[in-house]
């Protein structure tokens, strides 16, 4: 427990001068402070009902040419943002790439300490391996496609051929 002294009308423990001498108008507060699960100390938060509470940032984010307006908690992560944009985007999480104030924000960065207020804006880049995985796949499926259309015309062209065989040998039946 540490005691600090608060000053009612001015400063935090500086004396107000009065003429009769008098210690000042102080009040001595105490501060509890508590043990987190990972070791770090820290103050104790209380239960005071007079401390507003903290609506949802709406943030805006810019992805190539489309622009999202996102409600998320002000004391959420840059990875719990991501999951959102997930929802809103389509892009996985870890394909994702989240930019604030010119630098890359690691996914257990915390928006309020980041400095990232309301109508704050958030520029979202793809991750250039993950894109280069993805045009590698759409060739692959193209030169997929390409076989199965070939394979296709081929298979049409021989019932077309198949077709004129049945013409032609019923005709020369019938005309025996």
């Amino acid at each position: 427990m540490i005691k600090r002294k608060l000053k009612l009308n001015g400063r935090k423990g500086e004396r107000m001068p009065t003429a009769a001498g008098d210690d000042g108008d102080l009040k001595e507060e105490v501060i509890e402070w508590e043990m987190r699960p990972g070791g770090m100390l820290v103050q104790r938060r209380s239960d005071n009902s007079d401390i507003p509470i903290a609506q949802n940032l709406r943030i805006r984010v810019a992805y190539d040419a489309a622009r999202y307006d996102i409600s998320i908690n002000p004391h959420a992560t840059f990875g719990e943002l991501k999951k959102v944009l997930r929802e809103e985007i389509g892009l996985e999480a870890g394909e994702q790439r989240i930019i604030w104030r010119g630098k890359e924000r690691e996914n257990g960065e915390y928006l309020d300490m980041c400095g990232v207020k309301d109508r704050s804006k958030v520029m979202l880049i793809e991750d250039p391996a993950s894109e280069e995985k993805r045009f590698i796949q759409m060739r692959k499926n193209a030169k997929i496609q390409a076989t199965y259309h070939f394979i296709n015309d081929v298979s049409i062209h021989i019932d077309k051929l198949a077709q004129q065989s049945k013409r032609s040998v019923f005709d020369w039946a019938i005309k025996r």
